[in-house]
Formats: structure tokens, C-alpha cells, sequence
């Protein structure tokens, strides 16, 4: 039995994800987390074969939860779980360990082919991002803002803090919190004051 683990910060892509494996007879659900410390507090006394990871998660991103777990579990197998097609950070999940990446509208049949190639040790990328890994432009281009970064950078270059952004959204802080970790290493900045500058130069707020 393949033990799998999904982590990801919206009930339904949890709930929805449980729904397409529970009738697999060589697929056993683990459990599944919303914030990287509860995964991290499962690992301690679970282990699953593989880990459905998403990019955008609170307290820390998908990206450097998959490195920091593949340092401390590395027979553990990680796919990531995004909606972004953007070819660098694809390669770097992978640079980081995962063993596999897929888009949340995956269907049934690509997330089952997902968990069956990367527990043979093997690396897994839908067409969709195989496609996106070689567009060469995907990278020379700046990365666009998803909805909701935009929303949040907006506030942020107006100078509001993370609460009152958290407050102005209806979102947690530690959401607010991620979105603006994850831009930092979508533009590869050190900081917010550059990562507006960025954002203003390029035409992106």
C-alpha cells in the first residue's frame, strides 16, 4: 500500500484530492495538514510515502518545507501542488527534492500516474508543465502576479501593514504573511521595499 499525506491550506482541494484516491485498493490516505507545523508534528510518528505538497502555504512556503523535509525524511517522495505554471519555480520544487509536480486541476487519472511513478523513484511532470519547463521565455519574462497577490501587493506598496491587509481581505495574517514570502522568492528579493520596486517598474500594480 502507497501511504499518501496531503498538505494544503484549502479544505476542499483537501477534501476533493481524498475523494479521487479512497477508492484506489493500493492507496492509503495518512491524514493531511493546513499549516507546515502540523505536518511536521505528524512526521515525528507517521510516515507516508509520499506527500502532496502545496507551493502556497502560511508560516513558510511550499518550497523550503519541501527541502527542510526532504533533509530530515529523505525516503519521503513530494509532489507539489500549484496552480502556477511558472518554469522557475517548478525547477526549483525540484531543485529541492520533489520527486513530482502537478497543477490542482490535475485529474484522477495524472495524480494516481503521479504517486505510481515517484514511489519508483522516478520524477513525474504532466504535459501541461513539461510544456512550461521548455518555454525557455517562461523564464526570461517577469513572473506574473496570481489575483491575490496582486490584491496584496496593491495594499503593500499603499503601506499598509500585514493585519490591516489580513483585515481589509478576510484572510488569516499568516496568509498574508506567506503571499508576501512567496513573491519574495518569485522575484528573487531580498525584501518588500524591492520586490514594489520590482512590481512598479514592470508594470505588474
Amino acid at each position: 500500500m502507497i501511504k499518501v499525506f496531503i498538505i494544503d491550506d484549502h479544505q476542499l482541494i483537501i477534501e476533493g484530492i481524498h475523494s479521487l484516491l479512497e477508492t484506489e485498493k493500493d492507496i492509503e490516505w495518512a491524514g493531511s495538514a493546513k499549516m507546515p507545523d502540523e505536518l511536521l508534528a505528524f512526521l515525528k510518528t507517521g510516515s507516508p510515502d509520499v506527500i502532496l505538497m502545496d507551493i502556497n502555504l502560511p508560516q513558510k512556503s511550499g518550497l523550503d518545507l519541501c527541502k527542510e523535509i526532504k533533509q530530515k525524511y529523505p525516503a519521503i517522495h513530494i509532489i507539489g501542488l500549484s496552480t502556477s505554471e511558472q518554469a522557475s519555480i517548478i525547477r526549483k520544487m525540484i531543485e529541492n527534492g520533489a520527486s513530482g509536480y502537478l497543477l490542482k486541476d490535475a485529474s484522477k487519472k495524472e495524480i494516481i500516474e503521479a504517486i505510481h511513478t515517484v514511489v519508483k523513484g522516478k520524477t513525474y511532470v504532466n504535459f501541461s508543465v513539461s510544456q512550461a519547463l521548455k518555454n525557455k521565455t517562461t523564464d526570461e519574462a517577469i513572473p506574473m502576479l496570481t489575483r491575490r497577490e496582486k490584491e496584496v501587493l496593491d495594499l503593500i506598496a499603499e503601506g499598509f501593514t500585514n493585519q490591516e491587509i489580513a483585515d481589509k481581505l478576510f484572510l488569516d495574517v499568516t496568509t498574508i504573511n506567506s503571499h508576501r514570502k512567496n513573491m519574495l522568492t518569485k522575484y528573487n528579493v531580498k525584501n518588500t521595499a524591492a520586490l514594489v520596486k520590482l512590481a512598479l517598474n514592470n508594470n505588474l500594480i
